[in-house]
């Protein structure tokens, strides 16, 4: 399960178009867990990493 944590040392600015509404589910998302958007997404980022299906990697 995915848990929301904080917290990383270096960054690299990226640009990603995301649709509307799914930035709409993150910015409550991360108002609810008192952290940014752009840590949220990097969670996200990262869980998807870690779960990718085996044959996909």
């Amino acid at each position: 399960m995915f848990k929301v944590e904080k917290d990383y040392n270096e960054y690299q600015n990226k640009t990603f178009r995301i649709p509307s509404e799914i930035v709409k589910e993150l910015e409550v998302v991360a108002s609810k867990n008192n952290i940014s958007v752009n840590r949220l997404v990097i969670q996200c980022l990262q869980y998807s990493l870690d779960n990718l299906d085996e044959n996909s990697k």
